[in-house]
């Protein structure tokens, strides 16, 4: 699916854009890819067992899998990062926050493979971020955004395209059609960071944001996030 001019959601079974097994709606979280004039760059990579239908949907946009350059990892869990042990299969670098990175790397219960009944092939990460970074990738300027609370290594990344500014938010922000918060389960959930990250999330403007799972947010994405912080206050002080 075209998002905007050279910018794809390419994975996500929660639409239908891949599909895992019979009955999952949560085993592959939505992919994103950016085509710059360098490259492409992609956000998140699915659970892995997907990976061939995500590089359907990129030839059927005439993008070749073999010119992704770089992809970023949200968080750790397995519907998100899964399928970076393959990507690093094919010399693709992956970059990730620094506790992201130490998840994936062990591939231990912050991946969340006990969910799926799945094992996380661990792999390592080739460029850690920091909160507050600029990333500069194929000509395009990323913020990095640390919002833990989902997951300790939950990340917001941002950039302009088209005239907008965008972000690729993971789980931070739950689907319209399981409440305001991503899932609850993951060992290093919690609570407070995740109040403070709502409310650090809630005064940035965007014109577009990507969730994790479900669909895309195109009109005033801050009064979402606006919704979570106010049901985070209520529900969790």
């Amino acid at each position: 699916m075209q998002i905007l001019k050279n910018l794809f959601q390419v994975g996500g079974d929660l639409n239908g854009i891949t599909f895992d097994q019979p009955g999952a709606l949560w085993n592959d979280a939505n992919s994103y890819v950016l085509k710059t004039e360098q490259g492409l760059i992609l956000f998140d990579c699915g659970c892995g067992d997907t990976m061939e239908q995500i590089f359907a949907n990129l030839r059927y946009w005439n993008l070749s899998p073999d010119d992704i350059r770089y992809c970023l990892l949200t968080h750790a869990h397995f519907d998100h990062a899964g399928g970076g042990h393959l990507l690093k299969q094919r010399g693709i670098p992956i970059i990730a926050l620094g506790e992201t990175a130490d998840a994936v790397g062990s591939g231990d219960e912050r991946c969340c493979g006990y969910l799926y009944h799945k094992t996380f092939q661990p792999f390592t990460v080739d460029q850690r971020v920091a909160d507050r970074q600029k990333l500069s990738l194929l000509g395009l300027e990323i913020d990095v955004m640390h919002l833990p609370g989902h997951s300790r290594g939950c990340t917001a990344y941002l950039f302009n395209w088209e005239q907008k500014r965008v972000v690729v938010s993971g789980d931070v922000i739950g689907t319209l059609l399981s409440g305001d918060f991503g899932w609850s389960g993951s060992i290093d959930f919690d609570k407070k960071s995740y109040t403070e990250s709502l409310r650090r999330f809630a005064k940035v403007d965007t014109d577009l944001m990507l969730p994790g799972h479900g669909m895309i947010y195109f009109h005033k994405p801050r009064r979402r996030v606006e919704d979570a912080l106010n049901s985070a206050l209520m529900q969790w002080r």
